[in-house]
């Protein structure tokens, strides 16, 4: 099927939270230095693959944000629009918690994949998202592709909603969305390759975090 309209959504750049292994859901955490070292290489991977992009989108929060500034600047666009639908999911009463502190507090849940009851439900996640992206979508119709800075918990409830597999997405790792038939479709995980090998903790996976070097 063709794709009438596509976006590239990818996950920020390291924050001071992935760093430690802090799960920070909607949390707005800044960047690491490392999360903007990874930022400009994956703007560098992005013109080497020779795409262009029409726009720049972010979340609110700020180590996406500031991760799609850097992006943009690179690419030589404009300043990056902030829709908070981007947002991660509000992690309840985990927020700021490390898996340790999580598995001695709430036992078995992140054994069983069970999340507190403040947690936002992954059908909501779904549905803004989706909205979202069924809008930039119609909107670059016939246009070049749009960029989204997002997060993890975001890109991974888009694949699951879809069948597709969810692994572990890297800092500036990703998804492609696509228009088909009037419809959004998740496609092909994207990795730029930019990012150093350490990438920091995926909290939606319940990983530990990787090690730097």
């Amino acid at each position: 099927m063709k794709s009438e309209a596509s976006l590239l959504v990818l996950r920020h750049g390291q924050s001071l939270w992935n760093a430690r292994a802090k799960w920070q859901g909607s949390a707005d955490i800044d960047l690491s230095d490392l999360g903007r070292d990874q930022a400009r290489r994956a703007a560098i991977a992005l013109v080497d693959v020779d795409i262009r992009f029409g726009a720049v989108v972010s979340s609110q929060l700020s180590r996406a944000a500031e991760t799609a500034r850097i992006i943009a600047a690179h690419l030589d666009l404009d300043t990056p629009r902030i829709d908070d639908r981007w947002r991660e999911a509000h992690a309840g009463e985990w927020q700021g918690l490390t898996p340790d502190e999580i598995r001695r507090d709430w036992p078995g849940y992140l054994d069983d994949h069970r999340r507190p009851p403040s947690f936002e439900p992954v059908e909501q996640v779904v549905a803004r998202a989706t909205e979202t992206a069924l809008e930039l979508l119609r909107a670059a119709i016939g246009s070049a592709p749009t960029l989204v800075v997002s997060h993890s918990g975001v890109i991974r409830a888009l694949r699951r909603h879809q069948g597709l597999l969810a692994d572990r997405v890297p800092n500036l790792g990703g998804t492609w969305i696509h228009l088909v038939n009037g419809e959004v479709s998740v496609g092909d995980d994207f990795d730029p390759h930019a990012a150093p090998e350490s990438s920091g903790f995926d909290e939606d996976a319940g990983d530990e975090p990787t090690r730097v070097g």
